[in-house]
C-alpha cells in the first residue's frame, strides 16, 4: 500500500501526516478521509483550483493531467510544474509526498 506524506501546513495539517493510502482514489479524497481538511469548494468535480497541491515526490507515477485540469491549474496560486488538482490525481502505487500551498484563489471559505 502507498504511503502519502503530507508535508506541515500551518492551517490544516500543522504536525504534516502519514497516510496509508488506496491505490485509485484521489488524493483528495484520501486527505478527507483522514481529516486533512484540504479545500474543496467545487466537491471534488474538476471545476475550481481550491484543492491544489505540489507533488514533491512521486509526480512521475501520477496518471497525466487532462486539458480540463491543467486550464484550470493555469489559475491556482503558486503554480508549480508539479502541480496537480488534488481532486483529478488518483493514488497509483508509488508512495507520494505532498505540499499544499499556503493560499488558495478561493475568497470565501466556509466554517
Amino acid at each position: 500500500m502507498p504511503t502519502l506524506t503530507v508535508l506541515p501546513h500551518v492551517d490544516i495539517c500543522p504536525q504534516g501526516a502519514t497516510i496509508d493510502a488506496v491505490p485509485g482514489v484521489s488524493i483528495c479524497r484520501t486527505l478527507l478521509d483522514h481529516h486533512v481538511e484540504i479545500e474543496h469548494a467545487c466537491e471534488l468535480s474538476c471545476a475550481c483550483t481550491t484543492c491544489h497541491v505540489i507533488v514533491r515526490k512521486g509526480f512521475d507515477s501520477l496518471e497525466p493531467s487532462d486539458d480540463n485540469e491543467d486550464d484550470l491549474l493555469d489559475k491556482a496560486w503558486g503554480l508549480a510544474p508539479q502541480s496537480r488538482l488534488s481532486c483529478q490525481a488518483l493514488v497509483g502505487t508509488a508512495d507520494l509526498t505532498i505540499e499544499i500551498p499556503r493560499y488558495t484563489i478561493n475568497h470565501a471559505k466556509e466554517a
